[in-house]
């Protein structure tokens, strides 16, 4: 199956994008050419205006993606391998958490490794009931993640939960996911769909301009902590969905 069927993006009449990975039998496991099949769709994505919202999927029903094929890391000779490795895979999460619109990784089983980071890139997750969310390399390759992929999973989680996941390699169910916030939803897969579409119907319904600024707020905050945002002011400020938010609201008082 090529990198173009294994990575599929569909924009729907809603404003809704959808991108799924269809590798069910490799539990949708990346290769490289199917993470930057992955970027070109991102890509698309923020070129086109009609996207209000992007879907990350997983096909199968069994894996929402579990990481990187294991494949790839058999011709690794030392530890500058593993350094382009890793810069390969933040310019993935970057584009991922840099969409301005909001974006829902739908879960359906299994989010690990590279999975789990993409899924906390997102800004909301739902899941099926029977998920499970992880990052078991203490017990698999002996290989690490990235300071800005631990520090999105420590802002998402707390430190506890990944020390949890990276230390122990233990996994955390989607009631636990959900109970501490980290999962918007959870529900029976036949509830799945409905569950993220009802989600990105609220969220298309708010002001694109402060998710934008939000979005980009949080994402410095957590993986280069920085606090300046004049920009991000400037433009929110000097936009007219905020000239029209005042008038509208002085127009009911």
């Amino acid at each position: 199956m090529s990198s173009a069927e294994c990575v599929r993006l569909a924009v729907h009449a809603s404003g809704v994008a959808e991108i799924v990975i269809n590798r069910p039998e490799r539990h949708n496991a990346m290769t490289l050419q199917m993470y930057e099949a992955l970027l070109e769709h991102i890509g698309a994505c923020v070129r086109n205006p009609a996207v209000r919202s992007v879907l990350f999927k997983g096909a199968g029903g069994k894996s929402f993606i579990s990481g990187t094929d294991i494949g790839h890391f058999k011709d690794f000779q030392g530890g500058r391998d593993g350094i382009a490795y890793e810069a390969f895979v933040e310019r993935v999460i970057d584009a991922v958490e840099r969409i301005a619109v909001p974006t829902v990784a739908v879960v359906d089983g299994w989010a690990v490794g590279g999975g789990l980071a993409l899924a906390t890139a997102c800004d909301f997750r739902v899941c099926s009931d029977a998920s499970r969310f992880g990052a078991p390399i203490a017990k698999t390759l002996s290989n690490t993640l990235s300071s800005r992929n631990i520090a999105r999973l420590q802002a998402a989680l707390g430190v506890p939960r990944v020390k949890r996941m990276l230390l122990l390699a233990d996994h955390l169910t989607a009631q636990e996911a959900l109970a501490c916030g980290y999962v918007h939803a959870a529900c029976t897969p036949g509830e799945l769909d409905a569950a993220a579409l009802a989600l990105t119907g609220r969220l298309m319904a708010l002001s694109p301009v402060t998710h934008k600024a939000v979005k980009e707020s949080i994402r410095r905050i957590v993986v280069e902590q920085r606090l300046d945002d004049d920009d991000l002011i400037e433009e929110v400020y000097g936009s007219q969905a905020f000239r029209d938010g005042v008038a509208a609201f002085i127009g009911r008082a």
